[in-house]
């Protein structure tokens, strides 16, 4: 009896998706992005290796809107501008629902680039981690055991090098990045300090991250006697998030031998005119390192952080601090936010559930 060659047939699902309606100019808005909805196959098309992503959580953070923008002829950026008409893209966590890959599989857990939307065709496999700790939250993987946790590890230990009672300021101290910093800063024996931008995330960062002293920054007249109140004997490692004139007073502040790192500068983001850095005279007398970095060219050493970080949320020596919104519909007012300080701590929507 001859057998049956029909085709399977494979399931069309709706596609929900923020994508970018006109490139950023200043302080973006939600009018900037909105909802739409296509659809997609639930198989990788033939012939292409690639994975398809069902999308669980999806990573919010300040580095998005620069992509926002149309940039200048020869501006030369680690990413690409978004495309406007089509999803934005950040870090995501996700599980494989077709894989024409031969390290990926139906039902494997997996975090790394993805689109703002249900589904994403994952075309270059290879940049994705496999999720090594399910047991953990897998909301970790937006953050502490993703891209910002990692972050904040190679900024920290590879580029401030701290040492057993250096003085570490951090800025935007509460944010996904800075929360982790602080709390590696203390378990390396180093007295901490940090600023953030309200009485609340102040408390959150004595009570909740173990900083030795914090201030906010909003209600502070003069940052250079905050700094001085809080830092009498100057700054050892000064970890940057904010840029600007935090950066400027840092300077003045720093001790001999001090470093900078460059992380981050959300203060500039949204300027048509950047703030002028005057201060810069400082890093030739006190010998300091200003050195900026990318944590692109540091996921060579993401198993070792994924391992050790994993054991000091077990062991209880670092606490996450989430802010979660749910649905794609919440995306576009959660990344507008961050630019006001809306969010306290780590800022991630949830899209579908385990």
């Amino acid at each position: 009896m001859a057998g049956s060659c029909e085709e399977k047939t494979v399931a069309v699902v709706p596609n929900k998706k923020v994508v970018l309606r006109r490139h950023v100019t200043g302080f973006p808005s939600e009018e900037d992005m909105e909802i739409v909805v296509d659809t997609v196959e639930l198989r990788v098309p033939a012939g292409l290796t690639a994975v398809l992503m069902k999308n669980l959580y999806l990573s919010c953070d300040p580095w998005m809107r620069g992509r926002m923008s149309k940039y200048a002829e020869g501006d030369v950026r680690p990413a690409s501008e978004f495309v406007v008409g089509e999803a934005l893209l950040n870090y995501g966590v996700g599980k494989v629902v077709d894989s024409t890959h031969p390290e990926f599989k139906a039902g494997d857990l997996v975090w790394g680039m993805s689109g703002w939307e249900e589904y994403s065709l994952i075309t270059q496999p290879e940049s994705l981690m496999k999720i090594n700790h399910a047991e953990l939250p897998l909301s970790y993987y937006t953050g502490i055991l993703g891209m910002p946790g990692l972050t904040a590890y190679a900024g920290l230990m590879e580029v401030g090098r701290p040492k057993k009672g250096d003085f570490v300021f951090v800025s935007a101290a509460s944010g996904a990045v800075g929360q982790l910093v602080g709390q590696l800063a203390k378990i390396a024996g180093c007295y901490v300090v940090g600023s953030a931008g309200s009485d609340e995330k102040v408390s959150l960062l004595k009570t909740k991250f173990g900083y030795d002293d914090a201030f906010n920054y909003k209600s502070e007249p003069d940052l250079g006697a905050a700094l001085k109140r809080c830092l009498p004997d100057g700054i050892d490692i000064y970890f940057d998030n904010v840029g600007g004139e935090t950066l400027d007073v840092a300077l003045l502040h720093m001790r001999r031998g001090g470093r900078v790192v460059v992380c981050g500068m959300i203060s500039q983001y949204n300027l048509e005119e950047l703030y002028g850095v005057r201060n810069l005279f400082c890093i030739i007398p006190k010998a300091i390192r200003v050195e900026g970095f990318n944590v692109g060219g540091y996921f060579n050493m993401y198993a070792r952080f994924e391992e050790e970080m994993a054991g000091y949320i077990k062991d209880g020596k670092v606490s996450v601090v989430e802010d979660v919104v749910e649905g794609m519909e919440s995306a576009p007012a959660a990344l507008v936010g961050l630019f006001s300080g809306k969010n306290v701590g780590k800022q991630l929507v949830v899209i579908a559930r385990e």
